[in-house]
């Protein structure tokens, strides 16, 4: 692609992107993004049919802790701080109205 390519593309990108880029912003982008598009075409030549796909590249793996059980708060405690409080749970004003 050639130098005023990438800049109509970058134009029309940052016009649907509803961003407003200075002619020096432009050119500095324009630049940036035909450099990593040239580092993309140098991946593209790597050989990689031996190699297996993968989601990360460091292998990853969930640490689960045991469950244990402790003592938890009271009821009293949880609403302790509440405005109010309606049949064991937290009362909030009403912000859908009823039919």
């Amino acid at each position: 692609m050639e130098k005023q390519d990438f800049k109509n593309q970058l134009k029309k990108t940052a016009h649907l992107a509803r961003l407003y880029l200075t002619p020096e912003e432009e050119e500095l982008f324009s630049r940036q993004l035909q450099s990593i598009l040239d580092y993309f075409n140098k991946l593209q030549e790597l050989d990689t049919t031996n190699v297996e796909s993968m989601a990360h590249v460091l292998p990853l793996s969930n640490v689960w802790r045991e469950d244990e059980v402790r003592k938890s708060i009271s009821k009293e405690e949880i609403f302790m701080n509440a405005p109010e409080v309606e049949e064991d749970g937290f009362k909030i004003p009403r912000i859908l109205k009823r039919e």
